[in-house]
């Protein structure tokens, strides 16, 4: 079966090819991957023999196209022609009341649309690359995997936000993102600490240029640090996170901000890179840190506050605490963040290896022996969870 996965952000565009005869109970490697950089229109196409670089001059849908084009032409063709694609599977950041993932239809994609007001930033390249499949590749099945489904176990007194409850009926309550990431990392836990999932009392932290927290219980979610829109919760590169709702009434009262510009600071210029100046990057921050800048330490120091304030704001909700996860680009790759987020919580039970943490890589327990609560690193998957959807609905099919 040949699974073609689809992962579309804001400024990028990234897909990969997986080519199975039967599923594998870990992660398989896909014949090709391809991503699209929107900033800098250049494609990258990787297979396991040949890398090549192609300055895109066309438009978004051009460029899309040009990546498909790939597989089955030139020097990166692992197919004869796209034809061969079985199914397609799209990562969808919202989707609103979806529990699982659905085939694409007319009514799907509608839906998406209609969201695209809470995700403006995901949902309409999602529909994009929707679109020039169904152009290119006419009825090929579609598999939206939403982002949000993972997070519709939380119960009703969490989803639900302290407003007239007319606005609940009308969908406004506490949705939650990152939700692929989630349930792959809770899955890979259990693997890790060879226990039934449904032992298991975790807290997932997925942190990346956006960062979220889930609590997971069950192999459920019951409470995730992103709301109604992925700006909700921890600091993250450019997001500001939670703060006080007042705030952007008086900025547009007293300071004559529109709602457009205060939209654009709070998802654009807040975070790592309001506070420091510098940069969303945590490690353009760190290093300014390093030489001494004041602001990149109040940038590093209020990051990890948030972190262990939503962990702590977390534990109730599970009754205790068996695993905390590291995941994503900053998660996965920044020891220090791991070791100081760690260091507020050893009255848990949670005792790092700090070897082991500096030299970690791949899926891995990095906490010691005898700690109460582990802590383990683990590789997210999020593209393997939408082939593994995409084999499972048609073999259901």
């Amino acid at each position: 079966m040949k699974i073609l996965v689809l992962n579309a952000g804001s400024s990028s565009q990234k897909s990969c090819l997986y080519d199975l005869e039967r599923l594998p109970t870990s992660p398989a490697e896909p014949i090709s991957k391809a991503d699209i950089d929107w900033h800098n229109k250049l494609l990258t196409t990787k297979t396991k023999e040949v890398k090549s670089t192609h300055k895109l001059t066309e438009d978004r849908v051009s460029g899309i196209k040009k990546m498909l084009e790939n597989l089955w032409q030139g020097e990166t063709k692992v197919i004869n022609d796209l034809a061969k694609i079985d199914i397609v599977g799209h990562r969808i950041v919202h989707g609103g009341d979806y529990t699982q993932s659905a085939l694409i239809t007319p009514e799907v994609k509608e839906r998406i649309r209609s969201l695209i007001p809470l995700s403006p930033n995901h949902n309409p390249s999602h529909l994009e690359g929707i679109e020039v499949i169904e152009t290119i590749l006419g009825t090929v099945p579609q598999l939206a995997v939403f982002d949000t489904a993972f997070h519709t176990t939380q119960p009703p007194e969490i989803a639900t936000y302290p407003l007239p409850y007319e606005l609940s009926e009308a969908g406004i309550r506490h949705y939650g993102f990152h939700g692929i990431s989630h349930r792959y990392c809770a899955g890979r836990s259990a693997e890790l600490l060879e226990a039934p999932l449904e032992s298991l009392r975790l807290i997932n932290c997925h942190l990346g240029n956006g960062c979220s927290l889930a609590a997971i219980k069950e192999g459920k979610s019951l409470q995730t640090t992103m709301g109604f829109t992925p700006l909700e919760g921890l600091m993250m590169g450019t997001r500001s996170g939670s703060i006080d709702p007042a705030i952007p009434l008086y900025l547009m009262r007293e300071k004559g901000f529109s709602a457009e510009q205060v939209d654009t600071m709070l998802n654009k210029s807040s975070g790592l890179l309001g506070v420091s100046g510098i940069s969303a990057d945590l490690r353009a921050v760190l290093a300014a840190l390093k030489e001494g800048n004041q602001r990149a330490q109040l940038a590093f120091s209020m990051y990890i506050h948030r972190i262990n304030s939503s962990i702590g704001s977390l534990l109730p909700v599970l009754g205790g605490l068996d695993a905390l996860i590291f995941t994503a680009g900053v998660g996965e790759n920044s020891s220090l963040v791991r070791a100081k987020v760690c260091e507020k919580l050893t009255f848990l039970g949670v005792q790092l290896d700090l070897e082991k943490n500096e030299t970690a890589r791949g899926d891995q327990i990095i906490s010691t022996p005898d700690a109460r609560v582990k802590v383990l690193l683990i590789h997210t998957e999020e593209d393997w969870v939408i082939a593994e959807d995409c084999w499972n609905f048609l073999k259901k099919a």
